[in-house]
């Protein structure tokens, strides 16, 4: 996680993952794999005793509706889901055909044609992005060709595709990192609103899907199940846009982010930084929002603090 001016990483290091599973079954037949970098990532050790929980009820979710506007700027909450009976797009060739590619952009037109009857949009294929779509950060570049040798991005762009909402609340990816990524982006960092979008289409495409006989890939000790090791559980991620000039130089900040369990991201602006979730596992989709509610808030009265050269020690949370 960079800060302009220097080098800085959190006391546990910086934090990826370095592999995919090919399908929903290499979660199982390759558990001891999987499960170590689970706990890992997630600080959540899955057993076959544990239970992932979901919630999707939007209402239960407290705030993310108020944040100081003079220092929240945007907000985004996505959520991955995976087709039940399909290998993942990212893995290898010998396995994700452009057969099989096609079938799930097939399936996503006919849930996305019932979607559009209550939420007007429009499926862009990827060539088209590049062309008519006023979104400007909906165009997708080519990947690298280091990445179309090996096959994680064979046959592109074909078969991939993009869904847009017409007033602009929801886009939906076909056949990119997962078979499908929703995403709510607001430029109002309403972080309830966008959540609650995820949630009801989330549900109804659920429902769609589960009618055409593939339903999304669930595991009771995994929860939502994609490609990425860093998603499984909710498949979820709520981040929010913040102006934090002074706290990104304070020294505790890798600390108390910890504590939060949040991370931080920066964007390429000096004192603009995206605070999001890290942990998707072990929590579900609401208890996830609110952990970013909550530290957004208290980052943005740290912020004030510090501005004013006052002291922050008091509002450090304890460990986690």
């Amino acid at each position: 996680m960079g800060v302009p001016g220097r080098e800085r990483l959190t006391s546990t290091g910086p934090k990826a993952v370095g592999c995919l599973a090919g399908d929903a079954q290499s979660y199982i037949l390759f558990c001891d794999f999987f499960d170590r970098i689970i706990e890992s990532y997630h600080g959540y050790k899955v057993t076959t005793d544990t239970v992932q929980e979901s919630d999707f009820n939007y209402d239960n979710l407290k705030g993310g509706d108020d944040f100081d506007q003079a220092y929240a700027m945007s907000c985004e909450v996505t959520a991955g889901r995976s087709i039940e009976d399909y290998c993942f797009p990212n893995c290898f060739p010998t396995h994700y055909s452009r057969g099989e590619r096609r079938q799930l952009l097939t399936l996503a037109k006919i849930v996305l044609e019932q979607l559009g009857e209550d939420l007007p949009g429009k499926l862009y294929s990827i060539d088209e992005l590049s062309h008519e779509s006023e979104d400007r950060r909906a165009v997708m570049d080519s990947p690298p060709l280091s990445l179309i040798k090996i096959g994680v991005a064979r046959d592109w762009p074909d078969a991939r595709a993009l869904w847009l909402v017409r007033d602009g609340t929801l886009a939906i990816w076909v056949n990119m990192e997962d078979h499908l990524k929703l995403v709510s982006y607001r430029s109002d960092a309403c972080l309830q609103e966008a959540f609650k979008t995820i949630c009801i289409n989330v549900l109804k495409m659920e429902t769609l899907y589960k009618k055409l006989r593939h339903p999304f890939i669930w595991k009771s000790h995994l929860g939502w199940v994609v490609s990425s090791p860093a998603e499984v559980g909710t498949g979820l991620k709520a981040s929010v846009t913040v102006k934090l000039l002074h706290l990104a130089e304070n020294k505790r900040l890798d600390d108390i982010l910890d504590r939060l369990r949040l991370q931080m991201e920066a964007t390429g602006c000096p004192g603009i930084y995206k605070i999001s979730n890290l942990q998707t596992i072990g929590v579900n989709e609401v208890e996830l929002t609110q952990l970013v509610v909550d530290g957004v808030k208290l980052l943005i009265r740290m912020e004030k603090r510090l501005e004013n050269n006052s002291g922050i020690d008091d509002l450090v949370p304890a460990q986690k």
